[in-house]
């Protein structure tokens, strides 16, 4: 039985970042995996993957419909989707063998096979005991579904299937708005596909800013997505070919269908954690299956922690990182911190959509008082010259204090933008501090200044 003083349990962002930082900082440490590769989700079926495939779709959407405009003549690629596979296979193996040597380097050991807590010091991995002064659950989610949907990653698929098609869709119907089901309905739409996406709530995208989510439709749309908003999924019948989706509307409970080659089901994620002995140690779970934790994110049991997207809050890669790393300082005596309301989230379709802080609708919820600055990257020259000017960056202000409370982009490179908000706000800074920092020229990252500058005597150009 070998001894540790950390084992933890899932080898995906929250995980191994963990591990890694747990190793730095002295203790013995285990990372548990049963996938077979390391990464998790996001490396392997999330988000690593779906970005190889929107790269790709948006190259070619910019040979197609951009090269000849710039005196780029010639003939316009076609696509090998077999090939396109293949290169988001190797961007996978690339990430995930990384990892490894990562481990390697800090002495981390990984222990293969699936995990499960059998006391406060003990972990099983296969058929052998594990000894551990501390656990870690970071164990990630799965897909969920919805009731009269049967999924056979086939024809009826979720993000995970829809990664691996044998082939363009003629036909895909996307069932859910949020960010998964628009950035592969985005891909697939580049390639050629007719894209419905369904949704239950009369809006896309739930929890955004109003104005950034009316704008993303109507780019969407444009971009030849269609949209059943306020639809109620009654079931999906498929065969061996094609499914058939019926929906309600909710407006005039008027029901209808839509055929496809192709569902995505793209309805959310849930916490994982079958067959990881969860009752066996009587570790409280909310109603929503989600790991109770504590402010140290302890669970009721002394000794066992838990992280990412097990727990409660956004389901997001980085945010799991940070709590891996808050975490490892905490086991090693340090004070682990994480600021949840700094934490960006991104959509990469094109042009991306960021976001970091307070929306305009939280704000009046709350009855605060605040300011506005928005610049569109229409009177952006970097923006112009890349034929990217759909958009605009929404930056929020406290009225009195002058304090950034959140942004919201919607354009070009929107999820490397947010970062410069990301850390203004990490230092409590205000529009003006960001109105008067120079940023250089052409660049995207001039409509943030703009838009500080807006919060206060007005933009320069616009």
């Amino acid at each position: 039985m070998s001894n540790y003083d950390v084992i933890i349990i899932g080898g995906g962002p929250g995980g191994y970042v963990c591990a890694i930082r747990c190793a730095q900082l002295g203790l013995k440490t285990a990372c548990v995996e049963g996938r077979g590769a390391l990464g998790g989700t996001c490396l392997n079926v999330g988000c690593i993957p779906s970005k190889a495939l929107l790269h790709a779709t948006e190259l070619y959407h910019e040979a197609t419909e951009n090269f000849t405009k710039m005196g780029l003549m010639g003939k316009s690629p076609s696509v090998d989707f077999k090939k396109m596979l293949e290169y988001k296979q190797g961007v996978i193996d690339g990430n995930t063998q990384g990892i490894e040597f990562l481990f390697k380097k800090n002495k981390v050991d990984y222990l293969k096979g699936w995990g499960s807590i059998r006391s406060a010091t003990e972990v099983m991995v296969d058929g052998e005991l594990y000894h551990t002064k501390n656990i870690v659950i970071a164990t990630g989610s799965e897909p969920s579904t919805l009731p009269g949907v049967d999924v056979d990653e086939k024809i009826v698929v979720t993000s995970t299937g829809a990664l691996e098609l044998p082939k363009v869709p003629k036909r895909m119907v996307v069932i859910g708005a949020g960010v998964i089901g628009l950035e592969m309905g985005s891909v697939y739409a580049r390639l050629g596909s007719d894209v419905t996406v369904v949704e239950y709530l009369d809006v896309i995208t739930p929890g955004m800013d109003a104005d950034v989510a009316k704008q993303f439709q109507k780019i969407l749309k444009k971009q030849g997505l269609k949209f059943v908003l306020g639809a109620a999924v009654q079931g999906v019948k498929s065969t061996k070919t094609k499914a058939t989706v019926t929906y309600k509307l909710k407006k005039d409970e008027s029901e209808a269908s839509l055929d496809a080659d192709v569902v995505l089901v793209a309805t959310g994620r849930r916490p994982y954690t079958s067959g990881l002995g969860l009752e066996d140690v009587n570790i409280e779970v909310s109603e929503r299956g989600q790991v109770k934790i504590d402010a140290h994110w302890q669970t009721n049991v002394k000794g066992i922690y838990a992280i990412g997207d097990v727990i409660e809050g956004p389901m997001l890669a980085h945010k799991a990182e940070d709590e891996g790393v808050a975490v490892a300082e905490t086991i090693a005596g340090q004070a682990g911190h994480v600021n949840y309301d700094v934490i960006p989230g991104v959509v990469y379709t094109a042009p991306e959509v960021a976001s970091v802080g307070m929306t305009e609708e939280q704000l009046k919820a709350e009855g605060r008082a605040y300011k506005v600055g928005k610049f569109p990257f229409l009177a952006n020259g970097r923006a112009k010259a890349n034929f990217a000017t759909e958009g605009f960056v929404k930056l929020l202000a406290d009225s009195a204090t002058d304090r950034i409370l959140g942004c919201h982009v919607i354009g070009p490179s929107a999820g490397d933008l947010i970062h410069e908000v990301c850390v203004a706000m990490e230092f409590g800074a205000s529009a003006e501090d960001l109105a008067r920092t120079c940023h250089a020229h052409p660049t995207f990252s001039e409509a943030m200044r703009e838009a500080a500058m807006a919060c206060g005597d007005g933009a320069i150009h616009a």
